[in-house]
């Protein structure tokens, strides 16, 4: 069971599905907590970093882990420059506090999936003068791509529910390692641990472009994004899966989708269209299909559908 100390995102907090044994909302010192909290059992809790009086100073989350058992907490960050300055977060690492997000949905996640000093040793700056990583959302991804021209960083994003971005990274990174030095990443998930491939990776977004930028060897990258930022991939694939209900719902939802998709790469999956009912479906939404996949057997080593697709996607030694 959880605790949640909650104060600007209690809205937020409220939504997770987790199991919570205590909730407690408003401002607190560290000894608030630690009296409240000192003969209490839980699994993780779960901080809104406002709720913590004078979390700006690095000096009170010091405090904090030394009150707690570190590996315990998970801190949600708050949008501030300050608190998502590099130095911020370099010195988090340094007081022993690995488990951080600016995502709420990463926090289950990171409850299954604690950090450890691996994970986040990019964010530590050693010689407290000079800092090497900049993990602001804004720039994450970004200042790299220009440093990784040989190095393409793939993205998968599914625009209609379960459009198969996980399964189809999974499929194409099988093949593409046949031929190619590749890298398959999801983020805020793990549903990669369900295929039983240990060289599949999965990290919250605020750890992803660390693993990213570290991927010095591979020549591909395959991202399977979920809600994480596009910005960290050199290209992004649109999954739409095209059956009535499924486009239904999203029109509904939004109905101007494929005027934001407009001369953006879009990949139908799971789709049981013939050549016809594509041109029909592009015709319909006004948008171009770069490439139509249909219901694929993810148990297969060699799927000549997939290699196409790939083929399409310039990587030509697949072939060889």
């Amino acid at each position: 069971m959880n605790v949640i100390v909650s104060n600007k995102y209690q809205t937020l907090l409220g939504t997770l599905s987790i199991d919570v044994i205590k909730t407690i909302n408003g401002e607190f010192t560290v000894n608030d907590l630690a009296n409240q909290f000192s003969n209490f059992f839980f699994n993780k809790m779960i901080i809104d970093i406002t709720a913590i009086k004078g979390y700006e100073n690095i000096n009170t989350l010091r405090e904090l882990s030394i009150n707690f058992d570190c590996s315990k907490l998970i801190i949600l960050l708050d949008d501030s420059s300050v608190v998502n300055s590099a130095m911020y977060l370099s010195q988090l690492v340094s007081v022993g506090i690995y488990n951080f997000t600016r995502s709420v949905d990463a926090i289950p996640f990171l409850i299954d999936n604690p950090n450890s000093y691996k994970d986040v040793a990019g964010y530590q700056n050693l010689n407290d003068n000079q800092i090497s990583y900049q993990p602001n959302r804004m720039m994450m991804g970004q200042n790299n791509i220009q440093n990784r021209i040989e190095q393409r960083v793939i993205g998968f994003k599914n625009v209609t529910e379960h459009a198969g971005a996980t399964t189809l990274v999974y499929m194409l990174k099988k093949h593409l390692q046949k031929a190619y030095k590749v890298m398959a990443l999801e983020i805020n998930s793990n549903d990669f641990e369900y295929f039983n491939d240990k060289t599949l990776e999965s990290a919250d977004y605020l750890n992803a472009s660390f693993k990213i930028n570290n991927a010095k060897e591979a020549e591909v990258i395959l991202v399977d994004l979920n809600d994480g930022p596009e910005d960290l991939c050199t290209e992004v694939i649109y999954l739409v899966e095209p059956g009535i209900i499924k486009l239904n719902k999203l029109i509904r939802i939004d109905y101007k989708i494929f005027e934001k998709l407009k001369n953006k790469k879009i990949v139908l999956n799971k789709s049981v269209l013939n050549s016809d009912d594509v041109k029909d479906f592009e015709y319909e939404s006004g948008s171009k299909v770069f490439f139509n996949i249909p219901y694929l057997d993810e148990k297969l080593d060699n799927n000549q559908k997939v290699k196409e697709f790939l083929i399409a996607l310039g990587f030509a030694r697949i072939n060889d």
